[in-house]
């Protein structure tokens, strides 16, 4: 590093730790910007690059010179798909001020980034970016969760919300799931891998009582659901939403999985 160089792109990315494909886990080339008119960046085993930027596009990490949150989502868009930069910009963008639990502040607000990316109109990738930040929404937890609701958007399920809080007669909250359809009382939970100790387990099944204690009809996803375009993710929820009361206009929730559960039947 030199005084005028700054860490940028991917590898900016990987030190904010976002949620990037796990194609970039064990990439060990490194991007590392100047500004414009400075000269690009020339060493071994590094990408450089020449970037117009402002002084709010620069920022520290564990000491390290970068570009900011929000500069470096522009710069990556060109190499990710529009649902992995909505898994990424889901990630700037969450909060959470429930009424149980810590709160969740953003690392950039909503509003600030569209902004931002409404001000770098003409850069490559940033159709695919305006278009992503079209299906971002404040509260998703986890890449896998951004997916889901993506599938559901997409499979033309009913509208779900991220950490609705469900009350109790009282108006107390009691429960928060991953994704809720309010207007049928359904609900989809996201469980990877950390919910397979015995103490996330645990928890897990208390929720759940809690969840069909109050009236929900709720759905568990896990990883093995959600290939194929979230087939038998979607088909799940689509369930769950018709004992809801949801009229499934498109016949989704009496779709077979036979041979798609880890059990051996399945109904139609």
């Amino acid at each position: 590093m030199t005084p005028t160089s700054l860490i940028s792109h991917i590898t900016a990315a990987k030190l904010h730790e976002f949620r990037l494909p796990f194609r970039y886990m064990n990439m060990e080339d490194i991007h590392v910007s100047k500004n414009l008119g400075l000269g690009r960046p020339q060493r071994n085993r590094v990408y450089g690059h020449e970037l117009s930027l402002a002084a709010t596009d620069y920022a520290l990490v564990q000491g390290i010179p970068v570009t900011s949150v929000q500069r470096t989502l522009l710069d990556i868009a060109p190499e990710l798909s529009v649902d992995e930069l909505v898994a990424v910009a889901d990630q700037i963008v969450c909060a959470h001020n429930r009424s149980f639990g810590p709160p969740k502040l953003p690392l950039v607000e909503i509003s600030e980034l569209r902004a931002y990316i409404a001000q770098h109109r003409g850069l490559r990738g940033i159709r695919k970016l305006v278009a992503a930040m079209e299906l971002v929404r404040v509260g998703s937890d986890s890449a896998p969760e951004s997916q889901l609701r993506l599938f559901i958007q997409r499979w033309a399920l009913p509208e779900f919300m991220c950490n609705y809080e469900i009350k109790d007669a009282t108006g107390t909250p009691q429960v928060a799931p991953d994704l809720s359809c309010p207007r049928y009382r359904t609900c989809a939970e996201y469980d990877g891998g950390h919910h397979l100790s015995l103490e996330q387990q645990s928890k897990d099944h208390d929720r759940n009582f809690l969840t069909t204690s109050l009236g929900w009809h709720q759905s568990v996803i896990n990883k093995n659901d959600m290939g194929n375009g979230g087939l038998v993710a979607v088909t799940k929820i689509a369930r769950m939403l018709v004992l809801g009361g949801w009229d499934d206009p498109a016949n989704l929730a009496r779709r077979s999985l036979l041979g798609q559960l880890h059990v051996r039947k399945d109904f139609t």
